[in-house]
């Protein structure tokens, strides 16, 4: 029997996720609300899959993945999501998940994915899939990072990767303290991320700024 952990900070979703496993004899080993508890919860249980979302407070999915493999380089993590953008999806396979699907799969695409990644397999969802076979064909690895952004919030990204704070960067590109503010927001809201730490990480991950 396959056993997993969920990591997730819906509890009506960890709820009706749990009973679907459980119809395919999938052995739920326990249930995490945050990132942070999910990567504690991952190290004691060792589960075969760890179900991962992506947007979640005190630690991301993606960072809890990447601190997870740190930590336990045998681990395999599924991430089940709602956040399908392109920089969400290549920061989740940077970090070393082995597959990303969008909540809202089906039943029978959750057993393929559960069984293919606990045999060590990589497996994307449809809508994933296609992204990235669109993203490749399209000579997306020259493509600027973070095509969501604009390039102005792209250009505040990078000044934050410099390690700039918002008055700084209000004064370096002629903004009003509450237009920076405004963009940072946008920014995080569109990477997946809740806090300027992990936004920094990410940007930096993808070549933006010069430190």
């Amino acid at each position: 029997m396959t056993s997993v952990v969920l990591v997730d900070d819906h509890p009506v979703f960890r709820r009706g996720l749990r009973a679907l496993l459980e119809e395919l004899d999938v052995e739920v080993l326990g249930e995490a609300g945050d990132g942070q508890e999910g990567l504690d919860l991952a190290l004691r249980a060792r589960p075969d899959v760890v179900l991962m979302d992506i947007q979640m407070p005190e630690l991301d999915g993606v960072e809890a993945t990447r601190r997870l493999l740190a930590q336990w380089a045998g681990a395999k993590v599924l991430v089940l999501t709602m956040v399908a953008d392109d920089s969400a999806v290549f920061a989740a396979i940077q970090a070393g998940a082995l597959g990303y699907l969008l909540k809202g799969s089906g039943l029978e695409e959750i057993d393929r994915a559960v069984s293919a990644v606990a045999a060590g397999q990589a497996v994307y969802g449809a809508e994933v899939a296609s992204r990235l076979r669109a993203f490749f064909t399209a000579g997306g690895g020259a493509a600027q990072p973070f095509p969501e952004l604009t390039e102005r919030e792209r250009e505040v990204l990078a000044l934050m990767a410099d390690g700039l704070n918002n008055t700084e960067i209000s004064r370096r590109l002629f903004l009003s303290d509450k237009t920076v503010r405004n963009r940072v927001s946008t920014i995080f809201a569109k990477l997946g991320v809740r806090d300027r730490p992990t936004a920094i990480v990410r940007a930096r991950e993808a070549g933006l700024g010069s430190r």
